[in-house]
């Protein structure tokens, strides 16, 4: 594919909760076309190095993995410094790294509140603040993973959704500080994989049928739509993209 604006070729992303679903998917889209890969891991270690192993097989010391707890604020500028030492340079961060997970009214916790908000908002923020100058040097990107129920609140999951819902302002906000040298987009996915917590069969079929297209989305969907932000997006900040068959049309 021909892109219209940034060459790729040994420009470099950093990319939180990289190792697995969505993100895995992301990380090899990017490094096919050219990207150095700084892979970002919580807990997911065996996952991370079998990525970055099949990747660097195919082109030699492109992928570096990463462990950081995003909750501990100490460790957010480490993960700037370390992409800086491993490539020289940063170009794209993907704020990907996500808890999803019900806290139903009556039951939600300081625990829940603190983990669901420090993984989709307080991560997303303090770690673009540190990128801040990096970035600039190299008129980059950041790209947050939002949800399209940033917009519509999910039943049982208010908490996840305020998070989101907050992360989506931040992309606005981002956006207008940080133009004219960065800018600053988010993606919302809609059904592209279902959650680690096994949905019944009942629910997976409304959701499909709820979307437009009436088929669930892939992984792919959501690579390309970062792709297209990063390559051909030359005139696009403060938006986000909604890739969900649909799934928004009647909200």
């Amino acid at each position: 594919m021909q892109h219209n604006t940034l060459p790729l070729n040994n420009k470099t992303v950093l990319i939180t909760g990289g190792a697995k679903r969505i993100g895995a998917e992301v990380t090899r889209r990017l490094h096919r076309e050219g990207f150095n890969i700084v892979l970002h891991f919580r807990n997911s270690k065996s996952d991370a190095v079998g990525l970055a192993t099949e990747l660097n097989d195919q082109r030699a010391d492109s992928v570096r993995v990463v462990q950081a707890d995003l909750s501990d604020n100490a460790s957010v500028p480490i993960l700037v410094d370390k992409t800086l030492d491993f490539f020289g340079n940063l170009d794209v961060l993907i704020n990907n790294a996500s808890s999803f997970y019900p806290t139903p009214l009556g039951q939600i916790t300081d625990v829940d509140w603190e983990d669901l908000f420090a993984s989709n908002l307080k991560a997303p923020l303090f770690l673009s603040q540190a990128a801040i100058k990096a970035l600039r040097q190299t008129r980059g990107i950041i790209i947050n993973m939002v949800d399209i129920h940033a917009k519509q609140p999910l039943r049982k999951h208010s908490v996840y959704c305020a998070a989101k819902a907050g992360l989506l302002m931040l992309t606005k906000s981002l956006a207008q500080e940080l133009a004219p040298e960065i800018r600053v987009n988010a993606i919302a996915p809609g059904p592209i994989l279902w959650p680690e917590q096994d949905y019944d069969a009942n629910l997976k079929d409304k959701v499909i049928n709820a979307t437009a297209l009436k088929r669930m989305g892939h992984p792919k969907d959501i690579a390309e739509g970062i792709l297209y932000l990063i390559a051909d997006g030359a005139y696009v900040t403060g938006q986000c993209i909604a890739i969900d068959g649909g799934r928004s049309v009647g909200w």
